[in-house]
Order: C-alpha cells, then sequence, then structure tokens
C-alpha cells in the first residue's frame, strides 16, 4: 500500500508539473546537441543514400536531367533513334554527382561546429519543416561549391561525360535544320544539381525526424528535444 501511494504521488507530480519525458524544456546545450545530432543523422543518411551506385540516377527527385537549353535537343536526338546518346550522357553526368558527394562531409561538420546555441533553438522552434536545411543552404552552398566543382570536374572525365557530350552534340549538329549551338559549362551544372540534391534529401531526413516518420527519433536526446518542442507548437 505504501509503494502504491508513493507511486501515485510521483505520477501526480509528473502530471502537475509537467515534468514527463520529451515535455520539459531542454537546456540549450541540449537543444543545440538535438539539433546538431538531427543534422549529423540527416546528412549521413543522405550522403549514404546518393553517393551509391545509382544514388542520383535512381531517384527521380534528384536525377540530374538534361540542361534545359539542351532538352529540345534531346526531344530531337530521341525521335530520330539516338536515344541511347542521350541516356549515356545523363547517365555519366549522375554518377560523376553521386562522387561528387561523398566529399561533403568536411564541409557540413565546419558548419555544425559553427552553430550558435541562438541558431539552434531557432531551428527547433521554428515552424519551417526545413529550418535546419535552410540553415546549412545558407552557411555551406559556397564552401560546397568550391569543394564540389574540382570533383565534379574529375569525375566528368572519368564518367566520360564530355565524350558524351560531344556525341551528343556532334549528331545534333549534323542535322541539316539545326540552328543553335549548345554552350552549357557542364562543371558548373552538375556541381550546381549535385548539391540541389543533397539539399533535397537533406531536407526529407529532417522532415522525418521532425514529425517521427518511421520512429525517426531513434536517440533519446533527439525524442527528448523534439519531443518538447512540439509541445511548442
Amino acid at each position: 500500500m505504501k509503494r502504491f501511494k508513493i507511486g501515485m504521488a510521483l505520477v501526480f507530480a509528473v502530471c502537475f508539473f509537467g515534468i514527463s519525458f520529451g515535455q520539459t524544456q531542454p537546456s540549450k546545450a541540449q537543444a543545440t546537441t538535438g539539433i546538431k545530432t538531427a543534422l549529423e543523422k540527416g546528412l549521413t543518411s543522405s550522403i549514404n543514400t546518393l553517393s551509391a551506385k545509382d544514388g542520383f540516377l535512381g531517384n527521380a527527385a534528384v536525377k540530374i536531367l538534361m540542361p534545359p537549353e539542351a532538352q529540345k535537343v534531346e526531344k530531337t536526338l530521341r525521335s530520330m533513334g539516338l536515344g541511347s546518346v542521350c541516356d549515356q550522357f545523363i547517365s555519366s553526368m549522375n554518377h560523376a554527382a553521386e562522387s561528387a558527394v561523398k566529399e561533403a562531409t568536411p564541409v557540413f561538420v565546419n558548419a555544425l561546429s559553427k552553430m550558435t546555441i541562438n541558431d539552434a533553438y531557432d531551428i527547433l522552434l521554428s515552424g519551417q519543416q526545413d529550418a535546419a536545411t535552410t540553415f546549412f543552404k545558407s552557411s555551406t552552398s559556397a564552401s560546397l561549391s568550391e569543394k564540389f566543382s574540382p570533383i565534379v570536374n574529375a569525375a566528368l572525365g572519368e564518367n566520360s561525360v564530355n565524350v558524351y557530350w560531344n556525341q551528343l552534340t556532334t549528331a545534333y549538329n549534323k542535322i541539316p535544320f539545326s540552328t543553335s549551338k549548345l554552350n552549357t559549362d557542364l562543371n558548373a551544372y552538375v556541381t550546381q544539381k549535385a548539391i540541389d540534391g543533397l539539399f533535397i534529401k537533406v531536407a526529407e531526413e529532417e522532415l522525418k525526424i521532425r514529425s517521427n516518420f518511421g520512429g525517426a527519433r531513434s536517440s533519446s536526446i533527439l525524442k527528448s528535444v523534439f519531443g518538447w518542442a512540439d509541445k511548442q507548437k
């Protein structure tokens, strides 16, 4: 009976003072740790997914398509039975992006180290479902572009992108009625698309944690910090 009374008293205290797990306000240090943990989780998953074989090519949300100015060319070539040239070029661009994404980790680690307590609180309590991703975009895009560009350039060579591009443009330029030539900066195009694809995946992972989709809050700090944040909405 005595144990029952003590147990009931504890339950009453928890309910009255709102100190149940996931409801108490986390300290600023906990909030910062929670946000950084969420970001690390999302970044690791995103990089691993996109850097795998066909990580870009096999995912419609991030697949790199023909540059906009070349889509008319693609349509023309496919109508003439030269679709394989287009497919080889598209595949090679996506494989180049997969190679570049592997090198994103140090850029993100540096950005995480510079995140302030105020940054973490703002992200945690933001009504914006991709607030953390937006923070990363603003703080890493320039560095990612600088880091990715030479890697993409090398990967374009390794994956024969320029070879396929030359085949594509040569085939198009031989068509009697073709009037305009293509001057796409492939390195800049693929670099930006690789960065865009990475942030699309990071945003997806952030949303999973914010909504706890499939039990995405897999650690106690994520459950505690985001559980409390849920109660503030």
